[in-house]
C-alpha cells in the first residue's frame, strides 16, 4: 500500500472551508421592506405610478372603449412609446403591481407587528410610579395623619369615577385612561391593510362591460352579449350573474329656456328585469341610481338616437328591418352611423350618414338646432360589395370598412339623400331601398362588479374614525404614592404624566388632592375635555 502524498502548499491555500449561508442580509431586506418609511415610500410611488391613468386615456375602458384609439390618430408619434411602458394600460401594467405588492407585503409586515403591540397596550395594567415622583407634570405633595389604606383606598375610588383603570398596592394607587386612543390607533393601522386588501379583491376578481341597447331590445349577462367586456385577472367568466333584462323606454327632458338651452334636465330608463328564475320585475335605472343584482350593477352612462329602418335588397325582398344605432357627435345630438346588410342579394349593401333629430341646413351643410326629435331625418349614402363580415376579422358596427366596396353612383355622382319618417331612398338600377321607419332611443350601460368594494368602503369609514379618536384622545397617568414621614406621619405624593403631545387636562390634579383632603389650590379654567368621558 502506498502512502498519499500529503497536500502541497497550493492545494492547502485552496481548501478553504465553505462559510455557511448567512441569513442577514435577508432579515435585513425583511426590516427594511416592513419599516414605515418604506411603506410611505411606496404609497407616494403608488400615487405617483396612479398619474399617468388620469392624464391618458386607458384602454378597454367601459366608458370611452375607443379613447385610446383616437389618442393614437391625434398623436402618431407619441402613441406607439406610451404604449410600449404601458400608460394605456397603467393599472394592468407589471410595474403598478409590482409596486402594489410590493405596498402589500409592506404594510402586511409593518402594521401586523404593530397591531400586537397596540393591543397589548390596550390590555396593560398602568406601570408603577417613577422613583421620583417630582420630576412629573403637576407634582404635589403634603402631610397627612390619616392612615394609608384609607388615602390609597379614597384615591381609587375618586379615579374610577373619573373612568380612570386602577390598580391599588400597598403604597400606592396607578391609575391611566385613554386606552381608547390606542384602540384608534389599533384600528387605522388594521384598516389601513384591509383597505388594500379590498382594493386588490376588486380588481383581481372585478370586472367591467358596457352595452347600448335600443329600446325594446333585450340583454342577457353574458360575455358574448357586451359591447365592451373588461374581465379582471380572476374574474369567473363563466359565473356571471344569471340576469336578463329588456329595455321598455327611455325618457329623456331637455331644458327649452334658461341659461343652457339644450342641455338634459333628467332622463331615465324604464326596464324589465329578470334574475335567475325569479319573476320579472320592472325599476327605473337613473344617473346615480343603478340597478344593483347581486353587487352586479348596471349605471345608465349615455343616451342616443336609433333610426328604425327597413333595408329592401335588389330581388324586393326585406333583409334587414329594425334600429340602428348611431353614435352622437354634439350636444345636439348630430349623430352618425352605418346600416350593413350582409343577406341583400344579388349584392351587399351598406348605408352610411348623418341622424339630425332637429333638422336645418347652414352655410356648412346640415345640422342639428336641438338634441330633441323635433324634425328628425337621415342624410345616407348608399355603397355595394363585399362588407367582409366573413373574414373573420372584427368590425365596429359603427363604422364601414370601404375596403371592396363601391359607392352607388347616379349621373356620375355619388347618391345621396334625405329621408324624412316615412319616405324610402330607392337606390338606382334597382339595387334595393332603404325605408325611414321612425325613431327610437337607446341607452348606454355601464356594468360593473366588484366585490371590494364593501371592504374598502367600511375600511375607509374605519380609517376615519380611527384616525380622529387617536387625535381627539389624550392618554395619561396618574400615581398616588404613600410614605411613612419621621415625625410618625405619612407624605401623600400626586403626580400626572400625558403619553401624548397634548397636556392633560387642566386642574386634574388639584381636583384629586382636593378630594384626598390635601392642600387647595386656586381654581384653573375648566377644560372642556373634563366633561368628555372618552378623553
Amino acid at each position: 500500500m502506498t502512502d498519499l502524498a500529503p497536500p502541497q502548499p497550493e492545494q492547502q491555500l485552496n481548501q478553504r472551508p465553505s462559510k455557511p449561508i448567512s441569513w442577514g442580509w435577508f432579515r435585513w431586506t425583511w426590516r427594511t421592506l416592513t419599516s414605515m418609511r418604506t411603506a410611505v415610500i411606496l404609497l407616494v410611488l403608488l400615487a405617483l405610478a396612479a398619474i399617468p391613468g388620469s392624464l391618458f386615456p386607458q384602454r378597454n375602458v367601459a366608458s370611452d372603449p375607443a379613447a385610446v384609439q383616437q389618442y393614437a390618430v391625434r398623436h402618431p408619434d407619441l402613441a406607439p412609446w406610451l404604449d410600449r411602458i404601458g400608460f394605456f394600460d397603467v393599472y394592468a401594467s407589471p410595474w403598478f403591481a409590482a409596486i402594489y405588492v410590493l405596498l402589500l407585503v409592506s404594510m402586511t409586515g409593518c402594521v401586523l407587528p404593530r397591531s400586537l403591540r397596540l393591543w397589548r397596550a390596550v390590555r396593560s395594567a398602568p406601570p408603577s410610579a417613577p422613583r421620583n415622583l417630582a420630576r412629573l407634570e403637576d407634582h404635589q405633595a403634603w402631610d397627612t395623619d390619616r392612615a394609608p389604606a384609607e388615602v390609597l383606598a379614597a384615591a381609587a375610588r375618586y379615579l374610577r369615577r373619573k373612568r380612570f383603570r386602577v390598580v391599588v398596592t400597598d403604597s400606592e394607587v396607578r391609575a391611566e385612561r385613554g386606552y381608547l386612543r390606542e384602540v384608534g390607533n389599533l384600528t387605522f393601522h388594521l384598516s389601513l391593510l384591509v383597505l388594500l386588501v379590498g382594493i386588490a379583491v376588486g380588481k383581481l376578481v372585478g370586472f367591467e362591460g358596457r352595452v347600448a341597447i335600443a329600446e325594446g331590445g333585450t340583454f342577457a349577462n353574458d360575455r358574448s352579449q357586451y359591447d365592451v367586456f373588461t374581465p379582471s385577472a380572476w374574474t369567473d367568466v363563466d359565473g356571471l350573474v344569471p340576469l336578463s333584462f329588456r329595455l321598455d323606454k327611455f325618457d329623456v327632458k331637455y331644458q327649452v329656456r334658461g341659461p343652457n338651452p339644450g342641455q338634459p334636465s333628467q332622463f331615465s330608463a324604464r326596464i324589465t328585469y329578470q334574475s335567475g328564475s325569479g319573476a320579472q320585475q320592472r325599476t327605473t335605472v337613473r344617473p346615480n341610481e343603478p340597478l344593483d343584482v347581486d353587487e352586479t350593477k348596471f349605471f345608465l352612462t349615455g343616451n342616443g338616437y336609433a333610426p328604425r329602418v327597413t333595408v329592401r335588397d335588389g330581388r324586393g325582398k326585406v333583409v334587414f328591418t329594425g334600429p340602428v344605432l348611431f353614435l352622437p357627435l354634439d350636444a345636439n345630438n348630430s349623430s352618425e352611423g352605418v346600416v350593413k346588410v350582409p343577406d341583400a342579394q344579388p349584392t351587399q349593401l351598406a348605408f352610411e350618414g348623418l341622424f339630425l333629430p332637429t333638422a336645418d341646413v347652414g352655410p356648412q351643410g346640415p345640422y342639428s338646432m336641438f338634441p330633441d326629435a323635433l324634425d328628425p331625418q337621415l342624410f345616407l349614402t348608399a355603397w355595394t360589395g363585399d362588407l367582409g363580415l366573413e373574414d373573420g376579422v372584427p368590425q365596429s358596427v359603427f363604422a364601414l370598412d370601404r375596403d371592396g366596396l363601391t359607392q352607388v353612383q347616379a349621373d356620375g355622382k355619388p347618391f345621396a339623400q334625405a329621408l324624412e319618417v316615412g319616405e324610402t331612398m330607392t337606390l338606382p338600377d334597382g339595387q334595393g331601398s332603404l325605408t325611414f321607419d321612425g325613431v327610437s332611443r337607446f341607452a348606454n350601460f355601464q356594468i360593473a362588479y366588484d366585490p371590494g368594494k364593501e371592504i374598502t368602503l367600511t375600511a375607509a369609514i374605519a380609517i376615519l374614525i380611527g384616525l380622529t379618536t387617536s387625535l381627539i384622545i389624550r392618554r395619561r397617568r396618574i400615581w398616588v404614592r404613600i410614605s411613612p414621614t419621621q415625625s410618625s406621619g405619612f407624605l401623600v405624593e400626586t403626580a400626572g404624566h400625558s403619553l401624548t403631545r397634548r397636556l392633560p387636562p387642566s386642574a386634574e390634579i388639584s381636583k384629586l388632592v382636593t378630594a384626598l383632603g390635601g392642600p387647595t389650590s386656586p381654581a384653573a379654567p375648566a377644560d372642556p375635555a373634563d366633561k368628555d368621558p372618552h378623553t
